[in-house]
């Protein structure tokens, strides 16, 4: 019996978000989400961004139908969205993730579909009981076939063990991040653990945290966190100096309440605060200053960075400092390679810059620094 062509489905090759149309099944290690810059930089989805021409970091994303069995309050793919939004479907971190065999994607890699713009690749896990096996198997192929890009790892501790991180290691991962987020034991719990019955813990990440800094060594490891979830500043750079003691680097995300989350209706972090933070992490990570040098108010607000003044006034002047901090590029260790353009914020209002900052551009996040509030779209207008 000879099947018709009405019953011959075609495979699914890539998939973009669609309300509008059935979902179909893809699973990884078949298939991948990635980010939305990512899929316009390999030509899969039509499209410019601000001031940006692509990003520099290939962002994938193990995926199921089943979705992520985490339930974090800030996250887009959190477990309790799926009666709401299929999980192919779900915005994360502000942007459609659209989904593509990962063959092809290897494939349009070493066919320099990127232009050479891809500095690295990022493996980025969720809580699902495969996403260990199937990481190890897509970073097992991606070294095989485009070994001149390296791989990072953004980990779910909460499932891993110390050998599933050697092993990590072993099968070519060139860095390990861990996605701490939350930088209180407090707001951990309320925002990742059983208060919303969620399997994460505080101790189970920070021992993931200690395990990279011994199995990957310094400056191959690194923790994400997110900046305006109700810590104070002090509290945040006390986080970065310690993951910093350890050998490691700071990521910093500028909280952003996420549509369908359980903090959508938060207020996204002050500008003002967003900016100190971000100065001082980078003094921090790159300058060789210390929190024990800096100076707080009574509400944890930075008041001095323990730096010089020219120095500190070099720095800002730099821009360095208020670009997308993540694992590094080819040319120059302080700036990162995933650029992540508008994770945490639109372009009409700019918290993380996903380019070099100009001259007018230091001078609009000066204004920010001393409490105006101006926003990317006013500065814009201005020039």
């Amino acid at each position: 019996m000879r099947a018709s062509a009405e019953d011959v489905v075609a495979p699914v090759t890539f998939y973009r978000p669609d309300y509008h149309i059935k979902t179909p099944e893809m699973r990884s290690p078949d298939y991948v989400q990635m980010s939305t810059a990512a899929a316009i930089t390999l030509g899969l989805v039509p499209g410019t961004m601000h001031r940006t021409a692509c990003t520099h970091c290939l962002n994938l994303l193990v995926t199921y139908p089943e979705g992520c069995r985490a339930n974090c309050s800030y996250c887009g793919l959190a477990r309790h969205r799926e009666e709401a939004r299929d999980y192919a479907d779900r915005n994360f971190i502000r942007v459609d993730w659209p989904t593509a065999r990962y063959d092809d994607v290897i494939e349009r890699v070493k066919d320099n579909a990127d232009r050479g713009q891809f500095e690295r690749m990022c493996i980025s896990m969720i809580t699902h009981p495969n996403s260990d096996h199937d990481t190890v198997v897509l970073l097992e192929k991606w070294v095989n076939a485009v070994p001149h890009i390296p791989v990072s790892i953004l980990s779910n501790p909460t499932t891993m063990s110390y050998e599933d991180l050697k092993n990590l290691r072993d099968k070519g991962a060139d860095i390990f991040t861990v996605a701490l987020d939350a930088v209180t034991p407090e707001i951990f719990e309320r925002t990742r653990g059983k208060t919303v019955d969620s399997p994460h813990r505080w101790g189970k990440y920070w021992q993931a945290i200690e395990w990279a800094a011994e199995i990957f060594g310094p400056e191959k490891f690194g923790a994400h966190l997110i900046c305006g979830m109700g810590e104070t500043e002090q509290e945040i750079l006390d986080v970065c100096q310690k993951i910093r003691d350890m050998g490691g680097h700071n990521h910093m995300f500028a909280f952003f309440p996420e549509q369908g989350s359980l903090m959508e209706d938060w207020n996204p972090v002050p500008r003002d605060q967003w900016r100190r933070v971000q100065l001082a992490r980078f003094v921090i990570d790159y300058a060789g200053g210390r929190i024990d040098d800096m100076k707080f108010n009574a509400q944890g607000q930075v008041t001095d960075f323990g730096v010089d003044r020219r120095e500190l006034d070099d720095m800002i002047g730099s821009g360095k400092p208020f670009q997308t901090s993540g694992c590094p590029g080819k040319s120059d260790e302080e700036v990162s390679a995933c650029n992540r353009p508008y994770g945490d914020s639109s372009p009409t209002d700019i918290l993380s810059f996903p380019f070099a900052l100009k001259g007018t551009d230091v001078d609009f996040v000066r204004r920010q620094m001393s409490g105006e509030a101006v926003g990317t779209f006013d500065h814009d207008a201005e020039e």
